[in-house]
C-alpha cells in the first residue's frame, strides 16, 4: 500500500486481495461516504508501465469535502475485484460500465451484465488492443427497423 499527493489531490495505490476490506475501512472509519466514480485504464503499451490495468475509486467525505483517489492494478488472467455494491450502492452502474468496457469483472455485483453495448457483443471497446474500426461485431447484432423502435 502506497500513499502519494500531488497539488492537493490524495491517492492511495492498494493490492487487489485487500482492496475491498480497506474500501471498506475507508467508508466506515474515514468518513469516505460517497462513491463518485470507478473507472479504469489500460496500460498496454505504455513505456514503464508494470501492470495492464488499473481500476481507479473515486472517494469523497461529503462533510469535509476531501477527496481520495484510490487505485488497484490488475493483470491478465485475473481481472477480478470484489464489488463494492454492498459500501455504496452508486457502484452498481459503474461497475458494469468498467465490465462492459474493459472486461473487468465485480463478482458479488447482484446485477453484473453490459450496460452500454448489447449482450451479443463479445470484446471489450476500451482496451487498447481493441481496432479502432472494431471486428465485425455489427453483423451479430438483430435489425430493428424504423417501425420497432
Amino acid at each position: 500500500m502506497t500513499w502519494s499527493s500531488f497539488r492537493g489531490q490524495e491517492r492511495l495505490t492498494v493490492p487487489a486481495k485487500s482492496a475491498h476490506d480497506i474500501l471498506k475501512s475507508l467508508n466506515e472509519r474515514a468518513g469516505m461516504d460517497m462513491l463518485v466514480d470507478v473507472t479504469a485504464v489500460d496500460f498496454l503499451e505504455y513505456e514503464g508501465a508494470k501492470d495492464r490495468f488499473e481500476v481507479v475509486y473515486c472517494l469523497l467525505d461529503t462533510e469535509s469535502n476531501e477527496r481520495l483517489i484510490v487505485s488497484v492494478f490488475l493483470n491478465e488472467p485475473d481481472l477480478e475485484l470484489p464489488s463494492v455494491y454492498e459500501i455504496w450502492r452508486a457502484a452498481d452502474w459503474l461497475e458494469r460500465e468498467v465490465f462492459d468496457m474493459f472486461g473487468i469483472r465485480f463478482p458479488g455485483h447482484p446485477n453484473m451484465k453490459r450496460l452500454l453495448l448489447p449482450e451479443e457483443f463479445v470484446s471489450f471497446p476500451l482496451r487498447k488492443d481493441y481496432p479502432m474500426k472494431g471486428r465485425g461485431e455489427r453483423h451479430n447484432f438483430p435489425v430493428i427497423t424504423r417501425a420497432q423502435s
